[in-house]
């Protein structure tokens, strides 16, 4: 419940705060004072757009703060709680608003977005206008109304939300079995592509190896020449050759006498010089006794080293990458070989999903059906004291097509209405009188303000077109409403504002420099003045006095 709005710098007002009570408030003022000052405000607070022309001349910012009661609200507790919002027995919403269009949004002192502000707003505040007909001519709103009032609203959210599953995985089904064929191409090219390279069979570190093999066997004949001429060259040649050379060095040395410190390490060198000759020699000569020309070997090596080379240019790649696209190709194949899988996960999902929204479905359609007739009777027997008697209200609910799947349901609801006996029902976007159209949908906001669980209800000037004994209706309407929980109501009908449980005066004042608007809160013979202004104008007589205080005392 709203108990409190404090307005800084918004619109005529420089500084003011407003005190709410439970029941039914009502706020009336002379043309132009500024009556809806309340409802802006809040609207504002509640995270709606801001407009700067809003901020009063002369100010660099406005704001806007709304107190509300929670002690009857759990469901808003609950919400600041998930929101990691402090939550007590009051909310605090507040709104700035700068000269250079910024704007920032408060709950209990915490910064929050403005569609925070706007979801937790909804739960707080439902703002009925007196534009509020205008709304009705759509089916969306029919069917909102229609599902508040049977209350399954939660029960439409979650059929919602399954649609949108059902509908996500049909169409990604839809996308598999339309790709089907591309897939099956995929499939056999991978599958073709991998035999191949199976069939090769590459092993680790292979291409390296063949490549030193081939370029070995390829110049064997050289090879075998210079290694023939080495081992001449270290042992063989009778001529010379480097162990029989240093076989002699070394024995001139071992003859010399008392050889000095640089004679006995040449002589050192030279030792060691032919033990590594000679383990050179049997190494040449090991590599000749083992060594064969193998030209069917080379052959071999040059063929396999062919089919490498053959492949890693199909793929594009270096022989060296072949292995890894071995690898990425059955991955691939993998893949597509899961979406077969996947297919098959999809169906049944997709048959789970269908099961589970039918049965809800047709839980939803059953109860809508059962509160639409309880939804009319309440609606007509408003239409008979609004003095419409006679008209008659349906709802009218249409299967719809595409097996019955739809985001809200298994129907379209429209809300149909015969304003005279004996015609046929039509929509209300058919109904030419905008007065009719008013009164109904004064009607239809009271009945489902009956079943709201918002705890403040704002009308805002609801009653435009009316007057009289169907005036006197609505405020008798509004009060009952009252006494459920909070009403505000913007009027300037005094059978409306007799109805109220309080009343609060929207004034303007101004001089030659600035324009000021104030609130008061009126007591009993000050509300018996302001109905009287309402009903004889500016000039209040003493019949017009009477009447209002008899319309006062008929309301209590």
């Amino acid at each position: 419940m709203l108990i409190a709005l404090t307005v800084k710098n918004f619109t005529l007002v420089e500084s003011l705060e407003v005190d709410l009570k439970p029941g039914m408030t009502v706020l009336t003022g002379e043309t132009g004072a500024g009556k809806s000052l309340v409802v802006d405000a809040l609207a504002m607070a509640l995270g709606d757009r801001a407009d700067t022309d809003r901020i009063r001349s002369g100010a660099d910012r406005a704001e806007v703060s709304a107190l509300f009661d929670l002690n009857t609200a759990e469901h808003v507790v609950d919400w600041l709680k998930r929101n990691d919002f402090d939550a007590d027995n009051e909310c605090l919403l507040r709104r700035l608003l700068t000269r250079e269009g910024r704007s920032r949004g408060y709950i209990n002192g915490q910064p929050a977005t403005m569609q925070q502000l706007r979801e937790l707003g909804e739960m707080l505040i439902d703002i009925h206008s007196q534009h509020e007909h205008q709304s009705l001519l759509r089916k969306q709103v029919h069917r909102q109304l229609l599902d508040d009032f049977a209350g399954c609203a939660d029960k439409a959210s979650e059929i919602k939300h399954l649609y949108r599953q059902w509908s996500a995985t049909r169409q990604k089904l839809q996308q598999l079995e339309n790709s089907s064929a591309e897939l099956s191409a995929q499939r056999d090219l991978l599958r073709f592509q991998i035999d191949e390279l199976d069939q090769l069979n590459l092993a680790e570190g292979e291409f390296e190896k063949l490549e030193h093999e081939q370029q070995m066997l390829a110049n064997a004949d050289a090879i075998l020449q210079d290694s023939q001429a080495l081992d001449q060259l270290c042992s063989n040649d009778e001529g010379f050759n480097l162990q029989d050379t240093l076989g002699k060095a070394l024995h001139i040395l071992n003859n010399i006498p008392n050889k000095p410190t640089a004679l006995e390490e040449a002589e050192k060198l030279l030792s060691s010089a032919k033990i590594e000759i000679e383990e050179a020699s049997r190494e040449i000569q090991h590599h000749l006794d083992s060594f064969e020309l193998d030209p069917e070997r080379l052959q071999e090596v040059e063929e396999r080293l062919g089919a490498i080379y053959q492949l890693a240019r199909k793929h594009r790649i270096s022989p060296n990458e072949l292995q890894q696209k071995h690898a990425a190709l059955n991955q691939a194949l993998k893949a597509i070989d899961g979406d077969e899988n996947n297919a098959a996960t999809l169906n049944q999902q997709l048959d789970q999903l269908a099961t589970h929204y039918c049965t809800l479905a047709d839980e939803l359609t059953k109860q809508r059906t059962g509160s639409a007739q309880q939804f009319a009777a309440s609606i007509e027997e408003q239409f008979a004291e609004l003095s419409m008697a006679g008209a008659r209200f349906l709802p009218r609910l249409t299967p719809i097509p595409d097996q019955g799947f739809g985001m809200h349901g298994r129907e379209t609801i429209e809300f149909l209405i015969s304003t005279n006996p004996g015609e046929a029902a039509k929509p209300l976007a058919r109904i030419a009188s905008g007065g009719e159209l008013s009164r109904i949908s004064l009607a239809i906001q009271v009945i489902a303000a009956r079943s709201s669980s918002i705890p403040t209800l704002v009308f805002d000037e609801v009653d435009v077109g009316i007057g009289g004994a169907t005036a006197e209706v609505v405020g008798r309407l509004l009060r009952q409403l009252g006494h459920k929980g909070q009403v505000i109501c913007v009027t300037h009908q005094p059978q409306v504002a007799a109805s109220a449980h309080h009343h609060l005066l929207v004034s303007k004042q101004s001089n030659q420099q600035v324009t000021h608007s104030h609130i008061v809160s009126l007591s009993k013979p000050g509300r018996a003045d302001e109905i009287a202004r309402m009903l004889g104008g500016s000039k209040i007589t003493d019949a017009t006095l009477n009447h209002a205080k008899e319309l006062l005392s008929l309301a209590n």
